[in-house]
């Protein structure tokens, strides 16, 4: 587990620059990548408040849980923190669902043409491989 864990720390980041859907405005127009970071940098232009709490959520959040159990299976830090840690996982995972409502809602407006892309695999993915791999660490004594 401990290694899978490690393995997180390296696909974060990928999956933070992996494009995650392919949007236009109408179908006739070309699609752009929307990736966490393009979507981070276009929010920090127009909303601060949301995008800091989305920055939060979709970085830092799961990459602290995710080197706070590194530290746990190495000995760096104590297991009381798995709980903490645990939480920090749900709310990674806060992250995932407002993709999907985003997804939900540009479909329903009809000028919008967003199709997935694997980037979203890739960090639902980490997302859950962390959350496993938290529970399993709170599983053990």
């Amino acid at each position: 587990m401990k290694y899978a864990n490690l393995a997180l720390l390296i696909l974060f980041p990928i999956a933070w620059f992996a494009p995650l859907l392919r949007a236009a405005l109408l179908p006739i127009f070309g699609m752009d990548e929307i990736s966490v970071i393009t979507g981070l940098q276009s929010l920090w232009g127009s909303d601060p408040a949301f995008a800091l709490l989305v920055t939060f959520l979709a970085i830092f959040a799961p990459f602290a849980k995710t080197l706070g159990l590194a530290l746990i299976h190495f000995g760096l830090l104590s297991p009381k923190t798995v709980p903490a840690l645990h939480i920090l996982g749900k709310l990674a995972m806060g992250e995932v669902f407002l993709i999907a409502l985003y997804i939900v809602i540009a479909k329903g407006a009809g000028y919008v043409t967003i199709e997935t892309a694997w980037g979203l695999y890739l960090f639902t993915a980490c997302i859950l491989a962390s959350l496993f791999i938290s529970h399993k660490a709170a599983a053990q004594p």
